[in-house]
């Protein structure tokens, strides 16, 4: 199947990129509005992008109307600050639920039942029970097109769980239990290995279909029904 871009809507190019490039990291990012309410958001668009000083990117379209900028990008363009939260799988349900799109005065760690804890160096507060923040301030905006936007950000501290800090400045990814974002589903990292795997494993795994940690048959896909959006938002 060849694809042409040019010939398709934004949903359906959408639908190819979020397909294809897997997993993808996944930013909660949480933000102060200028009038000091709390907005908390899943981005799937997101990575790392420098080393000195540090820095990531989140790649942010507008809610669900398709015009309309969301909370995230406004905080972040208006305060120049933000936390990028990092979730696992026992924080996997609240942030997907975030993903909605809550009235703007709306303070989502109260929506969501989330403790906040103080950041160190940026006003928006952290997920508390998250493994790992990013504390990060704007460093500049690209817009790529009337409102899509990728947002680089300076991590300005680190702040990891103790048991995770390992000796030479290295994280216990092994004991993260980090979330992905596959197409419109999750997916948990639960093995690793090098090169070259032994023929025998390889043969055993081609082909094979992934796992399934809910009830649905592994051909099920949540896009297009009721609760998936274009915009990332949770319905």
């Amino acid at each position: 199947m060849i694809v042409d871009p040019s010939t398709q809507n934004a949903a359906a190019n959408y639908k190819l990129l979020i397909g294809s490039i897997l997993p993808r990291a996944i930013a909660w990012v949480s933000t102060l509005s200028t009038d000091g309410v709390a907005n908390l958001a899943p981005i799937s668009f997101f990575t790392a992008v420098g080393r000195k000083p540090p820095m990531i990117s989140i790649s942010m379209q507008p809610r669900s109307d398709g015009v309309t900028l969301k909370d995230t990008f406004v905080n972040i363009r208006d305060t120049g600050e933000f936390v990028v939260n990092i979730a696992n799988l026992a924080l996997a349900d609240a942030m997907h639920r975030s993903a909605y799109e809550f009235p703007s005065d709306v303070d989502e760690f109260d929506a969501l039942g989330l403790e906040k804890a103080d950041s160190l160096t940026v006003r928006p507060p952290r997920v508390q029970a998250a493994p790992i923040a990013l504390e990060c301030k704007l460093e500049r905006i690209i817009q790529i097109s009337d409102y899509d936007h990728v947002i680089f950000g300076e991590v300005l501290r680190f702040r990891i769980r103790d048991d995770l800090y390992l000796e030479r400045g290295r994280i216990d990814t092994a004991a993260l239990q980090a979330v992905g974002r596959l197409a419109a589903e999750y997916t948990v990292v639960q093995s690793a290995f090098t090169t070259p795997l032994d023929p025998q494993v390889l043969a055993r795994l081609q082909n094979k279909r992934i796992g399934r940690l809910d009830d649905f048959d592994d051909s099920y896909s949540p896009i297009d029904g009721a609760s998936w959006s274009a915009s990332g938002a949770t319905r």
